[in-house]
């Protein structure tokens, strides 16, 4: 009766509950359950029953991944969309449709269609290639089998079959399934570690506790036999938070806990200890993994762009020539269909090849890019945009971890009156020995001790007290692993120093923790209640944890409660910025002061205070802080308003400094892409005085410039006033904090963007992830030049996909940076070459390529109009059939598709003298004035190949085709040669087999081609002539040209 009871209850709560969310909806109505059947439905809290998934209040999604573009049905239509929704493929489709219309035929169908196919198979392949990829990985996660428990016992589940309400065990280094609330856990210590690099990008463990009601059951089956249930939050985004509660209603009285994020394991998380068993919460796309995975902007290359703009000339010239045509024939007869052939007549002005060249160089380039052995590991995880690295003007770059190894090392504590740097750290140490020496001695207290004992014993109670703040205030675990001569149990029981690893969510607290060992105070052992130090004489000092709060960027600090297990003291430790802790410790002097000058030196600051509590004060803040826990809505402002009523007047102990090392070779590489013509601009969470003393120290900004530190401001006046002293500075470096950069991006965006782009270097400081993002795309916005965003960490995410190029540094921070790039290096002096070397080939070969291919268009259309003209403006082809597919394909396509090898100077070269890379930043390369070159280059030979074959042919328009076509070959070929700069053995590979292809072809060619006449010696020399008068020219004038105004690359290879 009871329980039938308590189930009307829950019922009754939940109908109540949806009432509260949508006043419209009382109850479950019809609209309702319509819209839950079609999905869409908006996202509300829920409740959910352990081990019982059938007392659903709602419908739940599959628990399936599916990052696939397209299904079976959709692949074809989709793809096929995707790629006529453009209109230069749309025109290729419109023009092949065309011949199926007779009076607009102008000869085989094949000659229309099989570019086209080509084309589109290309595309179809490489798309299904991918989708079929996805689909593997996939089916490879949702296959995976877990152990579920049921009434029946333990039973294999996949994946894509857990349910909501489902109780899963996860066993060490699996994958957790779905998002689940932590009920048990086989580790001694109740607790567990998870890996999260695959949802946040950090690479340390973090530390989950389970339910503290259900973990204290003798066996995991027992949470089928109590009735409790989880309320949770409706699905969201948020990673880093949770609200929730559980229930358990058969004991007496009802237990109610509050839920955090503390205890939850979210899906792609990895399981770093022990077996777990969780209830999930959320499953397939409310999963907080899935939620979180958004599709990055579909970046288009500026070259891309620019060869479209190319393309529309090309097509605009190509309707202003038909129009010619018809005009020149005075519109006479049915004049709209001459225009109509007439543009399917000069449709090689548009070149249907350009695309697919374009689209194979990239590939090449991004394979020769992944097989540098100067840049291993280097991954190109965009393939579309390599040209974009040869034309960076803005490199906007993280500090941490980017420009600094993120390896933090111990250098300095300094205790107001007194600092112990290095090379002093023995005096720490005998401090520390000095204090549990006295005390295990424990002495009679003395009445004569000098003074200078007094100074001493005080110090060394200062330091102590300090050393044990550090020691306890942090979130480090110390875990044993085998050495291979003692395994974990055996470690783990005797605190073996030669098998204990630091765990920790920051490499700071690990630095911390590690110096603190050194001078003689270990932590040998932590679990969720308590920790455990040793004394230089080995002694073990327990802790009980009574509170922890932990670090957060808001907060900026974090603190413990502990009780000393010998004396029965509680204290209250903390640590943070001192931006934060200013406010929180009592007055003094020389914090302020002591902070800026270790923050100049390159050390990060961190000041630790203490607050020692009574048994009473404890006890009311604890009744507070649960109460404050247990609430649903407002629960971390309530929560973060008691915390706060303890952090007041604590006691000032140390400031501790901790220096982060540079990487390797940063300061040579940013003096090589400062000489290139690319500013750099550091952006970074840090202080300003770290800021800025990194930047010097790496060089960003140079000994001899001036600094300019743009004071804090807070309003519109402030801000003008200091934008006015700004501007009467010249070449100074620019350093200013994220808050005074929003109140000016605010009232004066235009004004600072225009003097901070004047500035040789700019660091912006204490940067939130989401400006950092704010600041490329104003660049790009306010300039038009192209950003490169280079960084390590998750918080670098949002920069590095707005800008035009992202590369992503594999660091201690994890991978989430790196897999989020277009470009994945290894360290950051290989940008250098990425930049120097690869991105000015890729540009500088696209940009010879493409011309080139329009060149080899423009020549036949050139000759296509002489013909035309010549016969009284008829719309007859010239060439037909497969002479017309085998001049953009196999007669051509090896050697102009081998330009992607060329190079004008070598890699040591370019590295050498990054001033090469300066001439591409104007896009000279690829402007109006070469793409013109190329056109009158193209008429002059196309002009050239047709009067001189209509001026020598003898008797039959068959000999016109001969003449004509085999010149236009070999003048593409020698084209080729004139245009490649530094020879590779494949280039001459394809001419010569480009050539052999077209010589063995004329033999299948009689019905285009008088097989007997190419075999005279007057075709061989007509031949000649036309080709000498085409080529000759140009080789003359390339010489000249590099005779008397050679271009600067020249000046270094000659």
């Amino acid at each position: 009766m009871g329980t039938r009871c308590a189930e009307q209850r829950q019922e009754g709560g939940q109908r109540a509950l949806a009432a509260r969310q949508d006043p419209a909806r009382p109850g479950r109505t019809r609209c309702c359950e319509c819209l839950r059947c079609c999905g869409r439905r908006d996202p509300r809290p829920r409740t959910v029953w352990l081990g019982h998934p059938e007392k659903r209040d709602q419908r739940y999604p599959r628990n399936v991944i599916n990052n696939q573009k397209y299904n079976f049905f959709t692949f074809l239509p989709g793809v096929l969309f995707n790629q006529f929704k453009y209109f230069f493929n749309l025109y290729f489709l419109l023009l092949a449709c065309s011949q199926f219309v007779v009076e607009m035929r102008l000869g085989a169908l094949y000659t229309y269609w099989v570019p086209l196919g080509f084309v589109l198979a290309v595309t179809v392949i490489r798309e299904a290639a991918e989708e079929i990829r996805c689909y593997m990985r996939d089916k490879e996660v949702n296959s995976q089998i877990y152990s579920k428990l049921t009434a029946r016992g333990t039973v294999k589940v996949k994946s894509s079959n857990i349910q909501v309400g489902d109780l899963i065990i996860v066993e060490k280094n699996q994958r957790v399934p779905a998002d689940m609330i932590f009920l048990r856990t086989s580790e001694k210590n109740g607790s567990c570690f998870l890996r999260t690099d695959q949802l946040d990008g950090e690479t340390d463990w973090k530390l989950r506790l389970p339910v503290t009601c259900t973990q204290r059951l003798p066996t995991a089956s027992e949470l089928l036999q109590i009735r409790s249930y989880v309320y949770a939050e409706e699905p969201n985004i948020d990673i880093h938070n949770f609200v929730g509660t559980f229930t358990r209603e058969d004991s007496d009285p009802p237990v109610n806990e509050s839920l955090s994020i503390e205890n939850t394991l979210w899906a792609s998380t990895v399981i770093a200890s022990g077996t777990v068993v969780g209830v999930v919460l959320y499953t397939g796309r409310e999963l907080r993994s899935v939620m979180n995975t958004s599709n990055p902007r579909s970046k288009i290359g500026l070259f891309d762009l620019e060869v479209n703009c190319l393309t529309k000339i090309l097509f605009g010239a190509l309707v202003v020539v038909s129009l010619v045509m018809v005009a020149l024939q005075h519109f006479a007869g049915r004049w709209y269909l001459q225009i109509i052939r007439f543009l399917l007549l000069f449709s090689n002005i548009i070149p249907i090849s350009l695309r697919v060249n374009l689209d194979m160089g990239k590939i090449v380039y991004s394979w020769v890019i992944r097989r540098d052995s100067k840049i291993p590991g280097t991954v190109v995880r965009s393939s579309t945009i390599p040209e974009q690295l040869g034309r960076i003007s803005y490199l906007l770059t993280d500090k941490t971890g980017t420009l600094t190894q993120n390896e933090m090392v111990f250098k300095r504590l300094h205790l107001g009156t007194v600092a112990y740097g290095l090379d002093s750290m023995d005096e720490v140490q005998s401090h520390i020995f000095s204090i549990y020496t006295q005390q295990s001695q424990d002495p009679p207290a003395v009445k004569g001790l000098t003074l200078a004992t007094k100074v001493r014993k005080t110090m060394s109670s200062r330091v102590h007290e300090a050393v044990k703040a550090i020691a306890l205030c942090h979130n480090v675990t110390p875990v044993y692993e085998s050495n291979g001569v003692t395994d974990q149990a055996e470690a783990e029981r005797h605190y073996e120093d030669s098998c204990r690893v630091y765990q920790a969510s920051s490499p700071d607290e690990v630095a911390l923790v590690q110096w603190t060992e050194s001078v003689g105070l270990t932590l040998v052992g932590r679990d969720q209640s308590s920790v455990q130090l040793r004394t230089p004489g080995g002694h073990i000092l327990n802790f009980t944890i009574l509170q922890i709060f932990p670090f957060t960027y808001e907060s900026k600090r974090m603190g413990i409660i502990v009780r000393d297990e010998s004396t029965g003291e509680i204290t209250f430790y903390m640590k943070g910025a001192d931006v934060v802790m200013a406010g929180i410790v009592q007055y003094n002097d020389w914090l302020e002061e002591e902070c800026g000058n270790m923050a100049r030196e390159g050390l990060r600051v961190l000041v630790v205070a203490k607050k020692s509590l009574t048994e009473e004060q404890y006890q009311d803040f604890e009744a507070r802080y649960v109460q404050a826990k247990l609430s649903v809505h407002d629960r971390s402002l309530k929560v973060a308003t008691v915390i706060e009523s303890l952090e007041m007047e604590m006691e000032l102990l140390c400031l501790t400094g901790v220096e982060d090392q540079l990487q390797t070779d940063v300061r040579p590489t940013l003096e090589t892409l400062r000489n290139a013509g690319i500013k750099v601009w550091m952006l970074t969470g840090d202080k300003l005085e770290t800021a800025t003393c990194t930047a010097k120290n790496a060089h960003l900004v140079t000994r001899t410039q001036d600094i300019h530190i743009f004071r804090l401001v807070t309003n519109r006046g402030e801000a003008h006033l200091e934008l006015n002293a700004f501007r009467r500075k010249h070449d100074c470096a620019l350093v200013i904090s994220g808050d005074s950069l929003e109140v000016c991006l605010k009232y004066y965006e235009y004004e600072f963007m225009e003097l901070a782009c004047q500035c040789p270097a700019v660091v912006c400081c204490r940067c939130a992830p989401t400006q950092k993002a704010q600041i490329v795309r104003l660049l790009q916005e306010r300039t038009g030049k192209l950003t490169c965003a280079v960084g390590d960490g998750g918080n670098d995410v949002s920069m590095i996909q707005e800008a035009d190029c992202g590369v992503g540094v594999e660091g201690k921070e994890g991978k989430q940076a790196s897999l989020a790039a277009d470009f994945s290096i290894t360290q950051f002096k290989h940008l250098g070459r990425l930049l120097m070397v690869h991105g000015r080939n890729s540009y500088k070969r696209s940009a010879a390529l493409s011309q080139f291919v329009i060149h080899r268009s423009l020549c036949i259309s050139t000759m296509q109009a002489v013909f035309s003209s010549v016969f009284y403006f008829a719309s007859v082809p010239l060439y037909q059939g497969f002479l017309i597919i085998g001049y953009s394909t196999i007669y051509t396509m090896f050697p102009v598709f081998s330009l992607v090898l060329d190079k004008d100077v070598k890699s040591e070269v370019a590295m050498l003298y990054p001033e090469l890379y300066k001439d591409l930043l104007k896009g000279r390369p690829l402007s109006y004035k070469t793409f013109l070159i190329w056109v009158l280059i193209s008429i002059y030979q196309g002009s050239i190949i047709m009067y001189g074959a209509l001026l020598l042919f003898e008797s039959e328009f068959v000999h016109i085709v001969a003449i004509s076509f085999t010149s236009l070959i070999l003048t593409e070929l020698l084209m080729v040669a004139l245009t490649i700069q530094t020879w590779h053995w494949l280039m001459i590979v394809a001419e010569l087999l480009s050539l052999s292809c077209y010589i063995a072809s004329l033999v299948f060619l009689h019905e285009f081609i008088d097989v007997y006449f190419i075999a005279t010696l007057s075709f061989l020399w007509k031949v000649t002539v036309i080709t000498l008068v085409s080529c000759l020219p140009l080789y003359v004038l390339k010489y000249l040209r590099r005779r008397f105004s050679p271009p600067s690359y020249s000046k270094l290879t000659s």
